[in-house]
């Protein structure tokens, strides 16, 4: 059994994807070729952005959006204590100093309430500028749109969204990578939509930004003379190879992956709803999947289940086992556990089950039996 069965959807996809892989071999046009282009205009057109900007990876959409807005040394950017690394490090990337927040535990997103807190500490020390928020659209949910989005207008705050597991989401019609100021996302192979190797973009509506952070991914190029360098940028350009890769893929999840991971998730919830806390996806809100992601009792429950599951040919996975102030890089900053109660409950209690748009009935039922037997 596959946590992700990229197999499988490249044995359907097959014939697609070699026919594009195969365009950009014979035109020989391996940077910035024309899939580049046409990636980046239906995925502006499928989340309902202006702009779709390709670069090399996830992370680095992260940190070219900050740079973007100027934000570094001095500045204080808000973020999820329970997240992957990348989330964080982009604000180190820059200059910039990351504050973590806890979380929901119903829905692993960003606390509005404890977000309100960190601001409110972070200004009454007066040792660093609020500048941003990064909202993580964790495990394909996206954030609590209206209610961040709400206390970072009242402190002139700008949202970045982290869309990274969320494409494809919708809060109220509106899609995952649409939702804040900016938004990235990731290719990465297990994501939502994922490439065969790293991959990322950029999304915003302002021009100006559009066109800086096309200058930033290639070097810092001006528009016209790709050896006249305004400012340091990045060599970070998504591949065509990727690209091309990417919009069999793209049209595959936007006609039906979307709906069939949902329909997998509809199978779990009906089968462990009584006996886990499964996910909560609240109302005006639709999950693009990236985990299916249960909690159990207590951390002895959760291993010991994960040992089981193993046993049986069964993956699993602990995303994420501690939070962003138990990082050993981050532990300079003495930052305390009472701070982050939620987040270190969901560090102890969550594991993730296979999820992926081929899965059949057959195996959520084999999968949902051995957890019900060995909790």
């Amino acid at each position: 059994m596959q946590f992700r069965d990229l197999g499988k959807q490249y044995h359907i996809l097959k014939k697609e994807i070699d026919e594009r892989i195969e365009g950009v071999i014979s035109t020989s046009s391996f940077i910035l070729g024309k899939p580049v282009a046409e990636l980046e205009g239906k995925l502006a057109e499928y989340c309902g952005r202006k702009h779709c900007i390709g670069v090399g990876n996830g992370t680095d959409a992260l940190v070219l959006s900050l740079r973007a807005y100027d934000i570094g040394r001095g500045d204080a950017v808000f973020v999820p204590d329970f997240t992957y690394i990348a989330s964080a490090s982009c604000v180190s990337l820059v200059g910039a100093t990351p504050v973590f927040v806890d979380i929901d535990l119903n829905t692993f997103n960003m606390s509005p309430v404890a977000l309100k807190e960190a601001i409110e500490r972070v200004k009454k020390e007066e040792k660093l500028n609020p500048k941003a928020i990064i909202p993580v659209d964790l495990f394909g949910l996206p954030y609590d749109v209206d209610t961040i989005n709400t206390i970072a207008e009242a402190n002139n705050l700008l949202v970045l969204e982290d869309a990274a597991q969320g494409f494809g989401g919708l809060y109220k019609n509106k899609r995952a990578c649409s939702l804040g100021d900016i938004s990235a996302t990731s290719f990465f192979p297990a994501k939502p939509l994922g490439c065969y190797g790293d991959g990322g973009a950029v999304f915003t509506d302002d021009d100006e930004v559009d066109r800086r952070i096309r200058s930033l991914r290639a070097g810092g190029k001006s528009p016209t003379d790709k050896y006249d360098n305004r400012e340091i940028g990045y060599n970070s350009r998504l591949d065509t190879l990727q690209a091309a890769i990417l919009l069999p893929k793209f049209k595959a999840f936007a006609d039906y992956e979307l709906d069939s991971v949902n329909k997998v998730a509809s199978w779990y919830e009906e089968r462990l709803k009584d006996s886990v806390v499964t996910p909560n996806i609240p109302d005006d809100y639709l999950s693009s999947w990236a985990q299916y992601t249960i909690r159990l009792e207590n951390k002895k429950v959760r291993d010991n289940l994960q040992r089981k599951l193993k046993e049986e040919g069964v993956p699993s996975m602990v995303y994420y086992p501690r939070g962003m102030h138990q990082q050993e890089v981050f532990k300079y900053m003495n930052l305390s556990a009472e701070l982050y109660p939620n987040a270190i409950e969901a560090t102890e209690t969550v594991l993730s089950l296979p999820m992926h748009p081929y899965m059949g009935e057959e195996s959520v039922e084999t999968i949902s039996n051995l957890i019900k037997k060995n909790i």
